[in-house]
């Protein structure tokens, strides 16, 4: 049975994933797919849109055959490491042939060209250098690989396209596994208009959020009745049924909100040092000092992202800090995970064809599956905190811990929907 591997988001899944999809079964008709999905947060330091289970759930209804988490310490990170671990627990279930994904440039020789400069030695010794310079790495990325291969800049604008060639920089050293290009259509990922064809995912985040703010100044609870006629049409064309349904049955209070976070982080730096900021994942060169000030004077966590951005530290490195920050993960910690990678697979749902992929993923014996957390970690162990954990239950432990953050800033959750309570979703 050929086996292809997605690198996903579903934040949420829509009928742009639903295309995809249909593509790789075109091309490898019968072929089995694995999802690996980030979880409670994602790569952009946003709050997933619905729980990973939920989203799991409907990726199954879209097609998938088994959806497993991407662990936390490399989902809510730069698209270099984002890729690299998604790409690594593909390669250590020991079944999957193909990488699927999608981008905006339809040819994958180009991709592949921009991959292999940005790897040559020239390059990434520029590129270290520039970076200390106080460049950002995608501005100095930009300038160096346009100016080696000549391909028009824009196409390192868009963040598919990134994705991609981090996809393929993580492909060169898993040759087992072919890349399948699938070219995007419809609307591209900063795309907000929701009426366009295969609507991105931050024009129906942006719609639901709009919704939920009419809904709470209206004293309502349902997202939908809040829209007008034609955004209701829109968003139906723009989801699967199943997708539909659920966000129909939404409340605005369901919405995670990261301005609950504000507090909590103002409250943290009160009592953190400088020291012990700069040992958090993502805070080198002052940025402590920028974040503090940020912090004391806004009255909204976008504030304080907007107001801490710079050149060299783009928002969503920000943001991405800032839950670090909250989660207690320091740049010890994640260099260790590096090196090791992912270290399990953990399932969150699974289609009738996914219980043999289950099957073929425990007989090549090279991850530990995971469906019962606390078969792995228990909520007393990870009350000693990560020193006194393997490194399995570290990663796990972050998982964890992501997933109960995520629950803090939704208003209306059910506080069991956790990861020591909850069990995989089983389909057929």
């Amino acid at each position: 049975m050929h086996v292809t591997g997605i690198i996903a988001e579903y934040n949420p899944f829509h009928n742009g994933h639903r295309y995809q999809l249909e593509q790789i079964r075109q091309t490898y008709p019968g072929s089995a797919i694995i999802a690996v999905m980030s979880g409670s947060f994602v790569q952009r330091g946003q709050a997933a849109l619905l729980d990973k289970w939920q989203r799991a759930e409907l990726a199954i209804a879209g097609g998938c055959d088994l959806v497993l988490e991407l662990p936390f310490a490399f989902a809510c990170r730069s698209a270099q490491d984002f890729a690299r671990g998604g790409v690594q627990l593909l390669t250590k279930l020991g079944i999957v042939d193909t990488l699927a994904f999608g981008a905006e440039c339809p040819s994958l020789a180009t991709l592949q060209a921009l991959a292999t400069a940005i790897d040559s030695p020239a390059v990434q010794t520029q590129l270290h250098a520039r970076i200390s310079a106080g460049a950002s790495y995608a501005q100095a990325l930009t300038e160096l690989t346009t100016t080696e291969t000549q391909v028009d800049a824009s196409l390192l604008h868009a963040p598919n396209n990134i994705l991609a060639i981090e996809y393929l920089r993580a492909l060169k050293k898993t040759p087992n596994i072919e890349p399948l290009l699938i070219p995007r259509t419809g609307a591209g990922y900063h795309n907000t208009d929701i009426a366009t064809p295969h609507a991105s995912a931050s024009a129906i985040r942006q719609l639901l959020y709009k919704a939920a703010k009419a809904t709470q100044a209206a004293g309502g609870k349902l997202l939908l009745p809040q829209l007008t006629a034609c955004d209701n049409q829109a968003l139906q064309e723009a989801l699967p049924a199943a997708g539909f349904a659920a966000i129909r049955q939404l409340n605005a209070s369901e919405l995670p909100s990261l301005d609950h976070l504000l507090v909590p982080l103002q409250a943290l730096m009160l009592r953190t040092d400088n020291t012990a900021l700069q040992e958090i994942a993502g805070i080198n060169e002052g940025l402590e000092n920028r974040l503090r000030d940020c912090l004391q004077t806004a009255t909204t966590y976008d504030e304080v992202l907007t107001a801490a951005t710079t050149k060299r530290y783009p928002k969503s490195r920000i943001a991405r800090t800032l839950i670090h920050l909250l989660i207690g993960l320091t740049q010890t910690q994640l260099a260790s995970m590096d090196d090791a990678g992912p270290l399990y697979a953990r399932v969150l749902a699974c289609g009738p064809r996914g219980r043999d992929l289950l099957k073929r993923i425990k007989k090549a014996e090279t991850l530990p599956l995971i469906t019962k957390t606390s078969a792995f970690l228990t909520s007393t162990q990870r009350a000693q905190g990560l020193a006194a954990l393997s490194p399995l239950q570290k990663q796990l432990a972050l998982d964890t811990m992501a997933t109960e953050l995520r629950q803090l800033i939704t208003p209306q959750t059910d506080r069991k929907c956790n990861d020591f309570q909850q069990s995989p979703r089983f389909f057929g």
